[in-house]
């Protein structure tokens, strides 16, 4: 019996340390610095953040060709790179899934998405998912509102609170954030639940 109940103690703190190590280790809080990244861009161009001078900050959008989420979101991603990137916020969107995964997410059918849907940002591929972790990223669609002359992070989250229906938004969080952070105004709500498809890996 007591050795049933060490077994039993030995279990639930391993069980915790558990715990304790994902929590300290899903990614980027409000307020942390993010590091710079390189990525390849469907134009066949490596991105980086520190390429843009003469910006305000980035929308960086965790999206995919394949999830209906993200589908679902593509003209919402589009008009807030429209709306923004002339105002010192362009949208900055990167592919988190793993190819190999997902074929459709590979990166000659983002080339032929983005050309199909038109994208007026950079489309990035994060190849070998090493990008994505450090963010703490986890769905599809999911958005860090970051700024640039210190890379902090002010926003994490979906990009409004209707996913599926852009006919049934009542509030737009990332344009409310935005319109707050160029206004010299606190954000009222900097982090809200991503609702869309878990990351792939292989």
């Amino acid at each position: 019996m007591k050795i049933l109940k060490s077994l039993v103690l030995l279990a639930v703190i391993g069980l915790a340390t558990a715990f304790t190590l994902k929590t300290n280790e899903i990614g980027y809080k409000i307020g942390d610095r993010i590091e710079d990244f390189s990525l390849m861009n469907i134009d066949d161009e490596m991105v980086s953040l520190s390429d843009y001078k003469d910006v305000k900050g980035f929308i960086v959008v965790f999206t995919c060709n394949t999830c209906p989420y993200s589908i679902a979101n593509e003209a919402r991603i589009i008009a807030l790179d429209k709306k923004y990137k002339k105002i010192g916020f362009p949208v900055i969107a990167i592919n988190p899934n793993d190819p190999v995964a997902v074929p459709g997410d590979s990166f000659e059918k983002m080339k032929d998405r983005g050309q199909e849907k038109g994208f007026t940002f950079p489309y990035l591929l994060d190849v070998g998912q090493k990008i994505y972790p450090k963010f703490g990223a986890t769905k599809t669609p999911e958005v860090y509102i970051v700024t640039q002359s210190n890379l902090k992070v002010k926003y994490i989250g979906a990009i409004d609170n209707s996913s599926r229906d852009a006919s049934a938004v009542t509030e737009k969080y990332v344009e409310n954030a935005l319109d707050a952070l160029l206004a010299g105004k606190k954000i009222e709500k900097t982090t809200t639940r991503a609702i869309g498809c878990s990351i792939k890996v292989q």
